[in-house]
């Protein structure tokens, strides 16, 4: 008799905290290497939410909270909901989870069983098939392409809608490749969902703030309200508030939904950290222009990567709207081989072979469903950036 659990045996590891771990390992060790594997912003927490987290502290704030949030951060979320997306919601229709993973968690495992299958577009975060497979669902996921930078179309996503679809989990802008929908984009995507009443929308929009060049954001049911009562919002103050380390997420939905994510967290992890549940209200409800300023430097560094990675020998990068990802295609340089004559047969042999000959950490394609290609996270260093990929045109300058 196994151990481990059928369950546990349908899901992997993450692959990008995986290939970050051998990273430190190496620097351990004393290799230079460059991690870009990493999906967190470099800037330091800004000083206000770190103050309001003191003073919970000293408040005495350090108690067990309702299981899916303190009333302030609902009321926090709901105004913020409003201000920024024109959503309505109440407090009982907003969750509060530890980062946003358990929300995503949350909903699939509360909603699936055997049978159900999921839509992702492909490239996608490496989590979301691992949850599906989990909780039993079917991921079915839709692969993009390059020539439409990565963006899901209506005709791809109509033909993969079945009478087993139960979710489809939407992601803009994009973890890995930084792709974000415009509202005509968006909206002839809702218009396909319009006609499918029986399928859930699940979008994540943890990159919200993290868009450049003039880039408006929109989510799902802003495009299309109809959808509302089917449509969960999920966020967070990971990537735009650079509180990666704070765990929290959050989300708004139909109370049905948001009720049953309470009673699987009821029984789970319980509450979300008190004190970084204060420090969120500060996040949400404080200045936020500091965002803009931040946005300055990714957008800064965005450009730097995509110049110098599409001067790279076999490499193709486009230029994405959002997040602080880039998802260059290296279809170029497979079957090359390296000085020592290993072949590079595949993203996964690119990648390792570039940590290994160039010190450099970046994400295979693969991992996130489409390849060949890598994920380079420029949420580090100028100068940093600038180093590795003069290394990464070193190393496919030397593929022969």
């Amino acid at each position: 008799m196994s151990l481990i659990s059928a369950a546990l045996k349908r899901i992997n590891p993450s692959q990008t905290i995986a290939i970050s771990n051998k990273a430190r390992e190496l620097k351990a060790a004393g290799r230079d290497v460059i991690a870009l594997a990493a999906g967190e912003p470099d800037f330091e927490t800004p000083d206000n939410i770190k103050d309001a987290a003191i003073k919970a502290i000293r408040d005495g704030q350090t108690r067990y909270t309702a299981v899916d949030g303190i009333p302030e951060l609902k009321a926090a979320i709901v105004a913020k909901f409003k201000r920024e997306n024109g959503l309505t919601y109440k407090p009982s229709q907003i969750t509060v989870g530890t980062g946003g993973k358990q929300v995503l968690f949350n909903a699939l495992v509360a909603t699936l069983d055997p049978g159900d299958e999921v839509v992702i577009p492909a490239p996608y975060w490496v989590s979301y098939p691992d949850i599906v497979q989990f909780a039993g669902g079917t991921p079915v996921a839709i692969e993009t392409k390059l020539e439409d930078n990565f963006k899901l179309q209506p005709a791809a996503l109509e033909a993969a809608i079945t009478p087993k679809t139960k979710w489809l989990i939407f992601n803009s802008p994009s973890n890995p490749t930084g792709a974000a929908y415009s509202r005509a984009e968006l909206k002839a995507l809702t218009d396909v969902l319009v006609k499918h009443p029986h399928v859930w929308i699940l979008t994540d929009d943890m990159y919200e703030h993290l868009v450049y060049d003039g880039f408006e954001f929109v989510t799902p049911v802003q495009v299309e309200p109809s959808l509302y009562d089917r449509t969960l919002t999920m966020n967070g103050v990971s990537k735009a508030y650079c509180m990666t380390g704070w765990r929290i997420g959050y989300a708004g939905g139909p109370e049905e939904l948001i009720k049953a994510m309470g009673t699987l967290q009821s029984q789970s992890t319980s509450n979300p950290n008190s004190i970084a549940q204060w420090a969120a209200v500060e996040a949400l409800n404080g200045p936020q222009d500091f965002i803009e300023a931040n946005n300055k430097v990714f957008k800064e560094r965005r450009d730097l990567v995509v110049s110098m990675l599409n001067q790279a020998n076999g490499l193709k990068c486009p230029k994405p709207e959002g997040a602080f990802y880039v998802y260059p295609s290296c279809a170029g340089l497979i079957g090359k081989k390296t000085p020592a004559g290993k072949e590079i047969a595949d993203d996964e042999t690119f990648a390792s072979e570039l940590l290994e000959a160039e010190g450099v950490a970046v994400v295979h394609g693969s991992a996130f469903g489409l390849g060949p290609a890598f994920r380079i996270s420029y949420a580090t260093a100028t100068k940093d950036l600038e180093e590795a990929c003069l290394r990464i045109q070193r190393f496919c300058g030397s593929l022969r």
